[in-house]
């Protein structure tokens, strides 16, 4: 697997914000290689997030937590994980061990899986209502989508009472408000501002009365 570049590491990854970025390059990097096979390879390194690491946080420490040097880091991960995994994956782990990026593992196999979505024109949509809505609902959601923004939404639904009615949705980082909170709201304001309007009007005219 060809080599990714390296970039300054951090003592707190959790805490560094060009950990995106970071977490973006590797992803990209383990796209392009894996081609055609982008969607095996990345359901490969989230299976061995879920079934591996998540299920065995010795092991886990031992990749992520910089408990061991760097050569002893790299013959782990060919005792343990190449005997049982692609040469694709085997690779790319030995690539994150070698520049000492396994603790970045974890995002970006998040990074992976949303990046793989975009490839293959998906985007994750956040669908926020005032109670669950039934299957038929979504579905009408997610057609309206198709229509309007042009590629295979991916629904994540949630309830937020507050709302009272309508749905609000979230495209990246673009939000459609629909609530009726929101549109009760907007009528409040357009109240406030005719009604202080009418009273500068109302001054106005007080001020400058007519024929003086």
């Amino acid at each position: 697997m060809a080599e990714m570049s390296e970039t300054a590491r951090v003592a707190s990854v959790l805490e560094d914000p060009s950990s995106q970025a970071v977490a973006l390059v590797y992803a990209n990097s383990f796209l392009n290689v894996a081609a055609d096979k982008a969607a095996e390879a990345v359901e490969e390194l989230q299976s061995f997030i879920d079934d591996v690491l998540l299920a065995n946080g010795e092991y886990r420490d031992l990749l992520t937590a910089g408990m061991l040097n760097r050569d002893d880091l790299l013959s782990l991960v060919e005792r343990t994980v190449r005997p049982h995994s692609s040469e694709l994956f085997a690779n790319f782990v030995c690539v994150l061990a070698r520049h000492e990026r396994l603790n970045l593992i974890e995002q970006i196999a998040f990074v992976a899986q949303r990046e793989h979505e975009k490839r293959t024109g998906h985007r994750r949509v956040q669908v926020t209502s005032s109670r669950g809505l039934d299957d038929a609902t979504l579905d009408r959601v997610k057609a309206r989508l198709r229509e309007v923004f042009k590629f295979e939404p991916i629904l994540e639904p949630s309830v937020d009472p507050a709302l009272i009615g309508g749905l609000i949705v979230r495209v990246e980082n673009s939000v459609y408000d629909g609530s009726l909170k929101s549109r009760l709201g907007q009528l409040a304001k357009r109240v406030h501002q005719r009604s202080l309007h009418e009273i500068q009007s109302g001054r106005d005219r007080f001020s400058h009365p007519e024929g003086d």
